[in-house]
Parts: C-alpha cells; structure tokens; sequence
C-alpha cells in the first residue's frame, strides 16, 4: 500500500512486485468513520499466512476504483449482479457506430443547436476552461496516510481517493441497512448499434452457421406441405384456400375505415409534441402539471381506441391489429416525452420531459453567472455562506461526462443524506447579494461554469455528427421520424444505415405476404374447424361438465397448429416487418431479438424474443421501479411481468370479447417458475431447461385457445 504517515507507523499489510504475496505483518485493527477515516491499533497476535492471496474485498475496491476514474457504473455489491442491465448485452465491438447517419433534423451542423443566442456565446466563452478526464490506470496500491495518535499504539488511517472514500462510505451504509445495499444505484444506458438479426441473410453468422442447412429444410418441408392443403382444399372446395371463411372474416368490410381510424391514431401522438413545445416555451412545466397532462392523455389516448373498436363492430382482425398498433404508439408517446418514475434512472438523452428541466436550469445558471460577474470581491474574508474551504472542487479538473450527470443527478435525488448540493447553496449566495470574497467568487465560477458544461451534455446526448440536440428535435419531422422507427426507446440520434436496398424491401414484402398466407391456410385447414365445433356444443346447449369431456380432445387437435401459428407471427413481424421498416427508414440497429430458442428459463425468454418491448420495459418500469419506487429487483419483476400480462390480456379480450384472466394467471406463473429454474435441481443443466421451456411454449398457446373455447 502507499502510505505517508507524519509520524512513525507500524508495518503494515504491503505486497511484493515480483511474487504478488503477503507479508507476514501485524494486523490493523480498529473500526472506520463513514468520513474514510480508520482508527486502528496494531494487533501482534495476528498474522496473514505467507501464501495468502490479495482479499477479493481489496481487489473489487480497486477495480471499482478504476472504474470510477473511467466515467464507468458506480459501485454495486454481488447481491445486485443478477439484475439485467444494458451492459449484458452481448455485441461485436466492432459494429458499434459513433453517432451514425441521418440523426438530426434541425439544427446546425455543428451540433449546437441551441435556440438562445445568449446561452450560446456563453457556452463558447465557458468550454475551453475544463479539460479531458485523463484515461484510468488500474491501481494496483490503494493511496491512504496513517498517523500516529497521542495514544500509544493507537494510529488514524485516512483514505486519500475519492473513490475508495465513496466505497467505504457506502460499505458503512450496507452494514446498517442491507435491504438497502441490495438497491441499484445507476444503471447503464442502452447502446444501439449497426447489427442484423440472426434469420438475416445480411448477417455472415448466420450465412455460415452450421445449423443453415436445417433452416433451409424447414422452409422446404413448409412450403411442400402448404402445397399439399392447398391442393387438397382445392380438389374439394374448388379454392386453394378452402370455404376461406378467414379470408371473408379479414376483408368483407370496414378495411378502408380501418386503415383511415389507424392513420388518425398516429397523428393524434403528435398532441404530445404540441405539450413538449408549451413545455419549452415556459407555458407549463414538465415537473408539475406537464406530465399530469400527459398521463391524462395517455388514459384517453388508450380509452378511445378501444371505445372505437366497439362502436365500429370490427372483427377480431380489425380490433388486434388497431389495439397492438395503438399500444406501440402508446409506448412511444411515454419514451418520447418523459412519463418517467423517476428522473435517477433516466438515461441522458432519451426523454423530452428531462431534458427541458436541464434546458431551464442551463439558462438560469448562465443568467447566474452574468450576475456573479457584476459582484465586487470585498477585501476581507467573507462571512456568507458557503465558505471557500467548504466546497469540494476536485472534480472541477475534469470535464464532465454523462456519467458524471447521471451520479449527480442521484446525488441530489439522496440529498435527504447528502444535504443541499453545491451549485443550490452557490445560486443561493448569488442571490443573496451578500458580500463575497475573491476566493469565494472564483470558486462560485468554477462551480456553475462546470455544471453548465455537464447540462450541456445532458442536452447533447449521444448527438455527435448532428444537431438534432434538445430542444432542435421538437419538430414534426423528428417526432413522426421516430413514430415509424422499429423502436420503443426514444433517442436523439440512431445508428443509420446510407442507402435502402430495394431488392430486400421487395424480398422481406414478399415474405411477410407468403407467411401470411401460411397462416391462413393452418387457422382455415386446423383452427378454424375445432372453434366451429366448440361454438355448436355451446349452440347446442351442452352443459360445462360435458364439454369439459371434450377438453383433452380440443387441447391435442390445437397443440401443433397453435405452435405453428406462434412461430410465423414471431418470424413475420420480427423478422420480416420490422427488418422491412428498418430498411426504408435507414434504421441500421436489427437487433429485434436474441436467440430465444435457446433459453432455459422464462425471464430469459422474456428477455430475448421482444427485445424492443424488453428495452422498453426495462428503462421504463422495471429500472424506474427500483429507482423511484425503493422496490428491490423481485418487487420490480413482479410490477414488470404484471403490466406486461395486463397488456397481453387486453389481446385475449380483443380476440374473444370476455376478459377471464387466464393469459394473466399463465403468464404470472412464469415467475416461480424462474425461480425453480435458478434452483438446485435445475441451475446448470441447460437441455433440461430448455426442453421444460419448450414444453411450455407448445402447451400454452393451445391451452389458453382452449379454455376460452369450452369454458
């Protein structure tokens, strides 16, 4: 350990560069302050064996250590490492896009963007005064002073970094109450980058996966057996498509008010640009009335849909369709504009609502520092508060980063602990207009001029080849640009690609009609025939008792059709749709899923095969829950699994027109079994796993169908 004492100190633990041991050495022993300072006394009954290796408690501070001087994530204990977070996404380095094409809309070129000239030219006077955060070395010593006390044998240690302070202090707060140590802190953003999905014929994995053949095969048996019914429904029906009453069902009336109703329904999301603007003016605030209005809109925005679907009359085509669209624009509207739980877990540039209260509090401190330059330093020390020696400026060496805002802004959310910041107690002896002393006025500068630097980077965002910073992404343009993006998570700047390959728009057209097809012709050959059945035992009058007798029969005629059903609506719409809008859109992001097929347990399958909804989630719900909520991460699974079963609710009443619950209780019952699929019997074996999660998704489908058919 380095170590400076102003007097002389026992030995104490030090490592050996060339063997990495332990000496043996007396042991420290004593107790610590939550101010990083230890009151420790040798003890020489005590030694470390020789061959001791460095405490795993030792190595995590100093690797926590490094990590902080990196603008890296603060510190969490291992109790915490089970909650997913972006960073567990798993991509190539190599295709990750710093900034990417055509993600502004307004602004200058050279990414400013900021409507207020006086903002501006306070900004260019201010940015050459911090510098770059040098790049970490990993320690591999941890800086402290031992002093001697008046006391024999009695010795103060002192942590000199600022890191290693923060962990001790927080080491401290986890011994008095664990349930809180068990709460994240921060969690990292998401990362978009330029990858494929892994049907795609663009993506070389898959090209050349040894598994290519089979999917091959697949599609070849698909297609033969599809020709096969087809042939059959027309040696009967004289139709390829059999009695196509499916077909009839899906277009036999109301096809163009659908299409006019949906398009009203995109538009009408624009209300919430018209709220962020009134917002921007300084017609409202986000912080106290703006996101009521929003939550209201919200409510009648859903309320409305589904009223129109009653009057209308439509089929369960026409309703699925228009109520799922209107969820996605639902889920939109909230990302675009900061319905958010809590401003602590909010990434830097996702959310309008945030990042006007940055913009205003940008502006009030540069009027702020207007006002400090007209002080006159009075001569003697000043008695105004806060003190020169008072304020902790360290950091101010330093130019900040997102990381930096998004402790701070945690910093100020615990300031029940912490106590009223800096920048409130320097506005506030601005404001004053008390007298303040040379020391105090520069320090006050420094202070306000680093935190406009930081809100500027809050505004900035990930924007690094456009001007498309808040609040230049107000436009009609940015807002309906992102409505049609295949995304849920609002950011100022995407990945994009630089030209549309029309030929695989035409490929990926083709096969979202031909799956579609397929579709049609299981539902008509398989499904539709065992509802009919179903719907006459009701007709006829037979009692629960004696159609629950037919519930076995009904459950294996639609195992496998439902199965079928299930894996082309994924492949059509993840694979085939949203890759389809991401081309003409220039969206170079494909990573619309993960390898689900493989999962071993329920959460991960939640996690894999709906990665939009699943960021969405993540950021919205299950994060701000932990962060807003002082729930722990099972409480925040809990609140996450349930919304996303309420939703999926709401499409079994669109289908059957009768909420029973059913799709919720299976859905919910997916959570012990994550549970017993972290526990002894099952952690590690992965083809058990799997083929218990397969046996689900056969089953479940089919089994829903079929207690809303006879029940």
């Amino acid at each position: 350990m380095a170590l400076s004492a102003s007097a002389e100190a026992p030995n104490v633990a030090s490592r050996s560069s060339s063997e990495d041991k332990f000496e043996q050495v007396p042991q420290l022993v004593g107790h610590m302050d939550e101010d990083g300072t230890a009151r420790l006394k040798p003890d020489s009954t005590f030694t470390l064996p020789s061959n001791s290796e460095a405490p795993r408690s030792l190595k995590k501070a100093l690797d926590v250590a490094a990590d902080n001087r990196r603008g890296g994530s603060s510190y969490a204990g291992s109790e915490t490492q089970s909650e997913e977070d972006y960073d567990a996404l798993r991509t190539d380095p190599n295709t990750v896009v710093r900034g990417g094409k055509g993600g502004g809309f307004a602004g200058e070129a050279n990414g400013k963007g900021v409507d207020n000239p006086d903002v501006d030219k306070a900004l260019e006077k201010i940015k050459s005064s911090s510098l770059s955060r040098p790049a970490a070395t990993r320690l591999k010593s941890i800086p402290i002073t031992l002093n001697k006390l008046k006391e024999k044998g009695r010795y103060i240690l002192t942590a000199d970094d600022d890191a290693l302070r923060e962990i001790l202090r927080v080491g401290i707060e986890r011994e008095r109450n664990p349930s809180a140590a068990k709460r994240r802190s921060k969690f990292s953003d998401l990362v978009f980058t330029r990858r494929f999905t892994a049907f795609d014929r663009q993506n070389a994995e898959s090209a050349d996966s040894p598994f290519h053949g089979f999917f091959t095969l697949f599609w070849l048996g698909i297609a033969i057996y599809m020709v096969q019914i087809a042939a059959r429904n027309y040696q009967k029906f004289g139709n390829p498509l059999g009695s196509n009453e499916i077909m009839g069902l899906m277009f036999h009336r109301e096809v163009i008010m659908l299409g006019l109703s949906d398009g009203v329904m995109c538009a009408s999301t624009g209300f919430s640009l018209i709220l962020q603007k009134l917002i921007r003016k300084g017609w409202l605030s986000w912080d106290r009335e703006g996101w009521i209005i929003q939550s209201i809109w919200q409510a009648f925005f859903l309320f409305a849909v589904l009223e129109w679907t009653l009057i209308r009359e439509w089929p369960w085509t026409h309703t699925v369709f228009f109520v799922l669209h209107s969820v996605t624009m639902l889920m939109k509207m909230h990302n675009d504009e900061a319905l958010e739980l809590a401003p602590t877990v909010l990434t830097l540039n996702s959310d309008n609502g945030h990042l006007s209260e940055s913009y205003k509090m940008r502006a009030t401190l540069v009027r702020k520092l207007k006002q400090l330059d007209a002080v006159d330093p009075v001569a003697t020390p000043s008695a105004t508060t806060p003190s020169f020696s008072s304020l902790t400026t360290s950091y101010l060496d330093y130019q900040p980063t997102a990381n930096d805002m998004n402790q701070r802004r945690h910093s100020r959310s615990k300031s029940i602990d912490n106590g009223e910041s800096s920048i409130n107690q320097v506005a506030a002896a601005i404001e004053s207009g008390e007298p303040l002393d040379i020391d105090q006025i520069l320090a006050f500068e420094r202070i306000i001029k680093w935190e406009i630097d930081a809100l500027s980077e809050d505004l900035k965002g990930k924007c690094t080849t456009s001007g498309n910073i808040y609040p230049t992404n107000l436009t009609v343009t940015n807002h309906f640009e992102y409505i049609v993006l295949p995304t849920l998570v609002y950011e100022l700047e995407y990945p994009r690609s630089d030209s549309i390959n029309w030929y695989y728009v035409a490929e990926k057209a083709v096969a979202v009609f031909g799956i579609l097809g397929i579709m049609n012709l299981i539902s008509q050959t398989f499904i539709y025939p065992v509802v009919v059945r179903t719907i006459e035992m009701k007709d006829a009058g037979l009692p629960l008792q004696e159609r629950l007798k037919e519930f076995p029969w009904i459950l294996s005629d639609l195992i496998f059709p439902f199965m079928m059903e299930y894996m082309m609506t994924w492949y059509v719409i993840w694979e085939c749709i949203l890759n389809l809008l991401a081309e003409v859109t220039y969206f170079a992001d494909r990573g619309f899923y993960s390898d689900w097929w493989n999962s071993v347990s329920w959460d991960q399958f939640a996690r894999d095969w709906n990665r939009p909804v699943h960021n969405f989630l993540l950021r919205h719900v299950y994060h701000s829950s932990i962060s807003s909520m002082k729930v722990n991460k099972n409480t925040a699974t809990l609140i996450t699994f349930f919304l996303s079963a309420c939703v999926h609710e709401l499409v079994m009443w669109c289908l059957f027109k009768k909420l029973r619950g059913y799709l919720l209780i299976l859905q919910m019952s997916q959570l012990p079994l994550v549970q017993l699929s972290r526990s002894r019997f099952l952690r590690g074996r992965a083809t058990l796993g799997n083929l218990i999660f397969w046996i689900g998704i056969f089953t479940g489908p089919s089994l829903l169908c079929s207690l809303y058919l006879i029940i």
